[in-house]
């Protein structure tokens, strides 16, 4: 019994301090207050019943209030309008424009092929070979859905916030029957599946990272938020859609090339994550995007970032710095889903100090020498970094990381946003 009695406090202590630390891991860091965003709701009780998961009120809010005063707003509003007006004259794309018809000879099925492979030189009629960084056109023909998923995602997107800003039902409309065709309408809906995204010809009728392809329907799902108060989309609809996207979680969860994203160590595997736990949110699986928002530290920040800040696997790409930023973009993303589910990761570092902030100073301390990133970078698109920083500064307080513009689009999602530095 004296073994026991001087063995157990020992061992409470241990296990007190162990709690300790894996608390701080998650403690918040401090920032600005901002809406709630409420589970499977996502922001609806504080937006006027839009379900959004991105899109947030307060500044959405804020920036309707001046939209015709600040220059800046002023301005991009006008932009918005110019290409919603654009979108309204498009006839609704679908999956089954496409000419090519998929091998499992359904033209329900995405298509698409992967944009780093080209014909072989020296055996045109042979296997494709890969040249990193180098899009081939082909990809973005009408022999396949790429180039149509784009549109629907821009066009609704686009269409969505020009109906919030200016209260014109026909934006709504145009973006409810854009959504209507591309999944719910029979004759033309998508099936819930990427079997055959990312098409190598001569070795692979659809890849893992063809899951990305689907990424585009990130800016559908808070458009449908954003619609709600118009009722372009039917209660009835609304529920359709959601169990499209439930489906098409069980398809990422359970099909070979899902459960290979999933597996991935680079940005495909983050970009998986945010959009399994975005479209499980929107179906109303919370129990699936909390497992995912459980494992991220561990699985992304902890084993994909270095202790520097860097991303190894990203890093060692041909365009490093669009691909350190195209990492990071999703991880912000699961970041702000983590919070819809109680659970702090802009807060969070590792014990070697790794975090989310952490990779971002690293991308910020380039800011204005791009010209001194020491990795290889065949085309530099300064606007990119000025893109993440301002949701960096939406996380971490307007005074975080000073930007060089202040344009469209952020000017019409974000307002408290950083200072402007010439």
């Amino acid at each position: 019994m004296r073994i026991v009695r001087t063995v157990l406090p020992s061992v409470l202590a241990s296990i007190a301090a162990a709690l300790s630390c894996a608390a701080a891991a998650f403690s918040p860091t401090p920032r600005p207050s901002r809406p709630i965003c409420s589970g499977v709701e996502g922001y609806a009780p504080a937006f006027g019943g839009r379900r959004t998961f991105f899109l947030k009120p307060d500044q959405l809010i804020a920036i309707k209030a001046v939209r015709d005063t600040d220059p800046s707003v002023s301005a991009a509003y006008r932009q918005l309008l110019k290409q919603a007006d654009a979108a309204l004259l498009r006839r609704p794309g679908a999956v089954t424009d496409k000419t090519t018809l998929p091998p499992s000879g359904d033209r329900h099925d995405y298509l698409s092929i992967a944009p780093y492979w080209w014909p072989d030189p020296t055996n045109p009629q042979g296997p494709y070979v890969r040249r990193d960084g180098v899009i081939n056109p082909a990809r973005d023909t009408n022999s396949y859905d790429r180039t149509a998923i784009g549109l629907l995602s821009g066009d609704v997107r686009v269409l969505a916030l020009a109906y919030y800003y200016s209260d014109d039902i026909r934006y709504a409309k145009k973006a409810a029957l854009l959504i209507r065709t591309w999944f719910l309408d029979p004759a033309t809906a998508m099936n819930p599946n990427a079997n055959f995204a990312q098409a190598v010809r001569g070795r692979e009728d659809g890849r893992a990272e063809g899951v990305l392809d689907t990424s585009a329907f990130q800016s559908v799902v808070d458009a449908v938020g954003l619609l709600a108060p118009s009722k372009a989309i039917t209660t009835d609809e609304q529920k359709a859609l959601e169990r499209w996207f439930g489906r098409y979680v069980d398809w990422m969860l359970t099909s070979p090339n899902g459960r290979a994203e999933q597996a991935a160590k680079n940005n495909h595997g983050i970009w998986f994550d945010s959009q399994i736990t975005q479209y499980a949110l929107f179906a109303r699986r919370p129990d699936v995007a909390r497992k995912v928002v459980d494992q991220f530290a561990a699985r992304r920040i902890s084993a994909q970032m270095d202790v520097d800040g860097r991303l190894p696997a990203e890093t060692a790409r041909t365009r490093s710095f669009h691909y350190s930023i195209y990492a990071l973009t999703p991880a912000y993303d699961v970041a702000e889903m983590a919070a819809c589910l109680g659970k702090d990761l802009w807060g969070y570092k590792d014990a070697e100090g790794r975090g989310l902030r952490k990779a971002t100073d690293y991308l910020a301390s380039y800011r204005g020498q791009l010209e001194k990133w020491p990795y290889k970078e065949i085309r530099l698109e300064p606007k990119e970094l000025d893109g993440l920083l301002t949701r960096a500064s939406w996380a971490w307080g307007p005074e975080s990381y000073p930007r060089t513009v202040d344009d469209y689009p952020a000017a019409l999602e974000y307002r408290s946003h950083a200072p402007i530095v010439r």
